[in-house]
């Protein structure tokens, strides 16, 4: 049995690449990880565009498959930064997921990544599809006023997920 994923971070961002929710696992790494969720943006509109004719042409040439994206919204590993690994997934209504990943030397399965990224997406429909879902916010001294407020009940669905996924406490 291959050892579990160890969750560093997890960002929500909505369709307008505003951050929902960027939830961080390591004490005192808060900024590092909003800085991997932006520079994820990049990388996932690069591969959420539609393909040209011309860029078939390139993409054929250079990976032998035209194909622009998956159908489930998995996009894969997005890039490697120092001991990080961000994968990315974009929901059905465009939000964005990324996860940030410790790297190891072990091997990270895809089917694990695309389990943890299907409950973490479950978990957002299941907020914003309660019509009695309380919007507790949780308070945070670095976050401005007029900056997005998170409810509680997304934040401990995303703590659920990151334990079963077996992050280290």
């Amino acid at each position: 049995m291959p050892p579990p994923l160890r969750l560093n971070a997890v960002a929500f961002i909505s369709p307008q690449n505003h951050p929902i929710l960027v939830r961080t696992f390591q004490k005192g790494q808060e900024l590092k990880y909003h800085y991997v969720a932006h520079t994820s943006l990049d990388v996932i509109e690069e591969r959420s565009q539609p393909i040209s004719p011309s860029r078939i042409v390139t993409r054929l040439a250079s990976t032998g498959s035209s194909t622009a994206k998956p159908i489930d919204g998995y996009l894969g590993l997005l890039y490697v930064m120092d001991d990080v690994a961000a994968y990315g997934y974009v929901t059905p209504l465009k939000v964005k997921i990324v996860l940030a990943l410790a790297l190891t030397d072990s091997v990270v399965r895809d089917a694990d990544v695309i389990m943890t990224f299907k409950a973490l997406h479950m978990a957002l429909y299941q907020a914003i599809s309660n019509p009695f879902l309380k919007l507790d916010v949780v308070s945070d001294p670095t976050i401005s006023s007029d900056q997005l407020a998170v409810p509680r009940r997304r934040e401990h669905a995303v703590e659920n997920v990151s334990e079963k996924s077996g992050r280290d406490k």
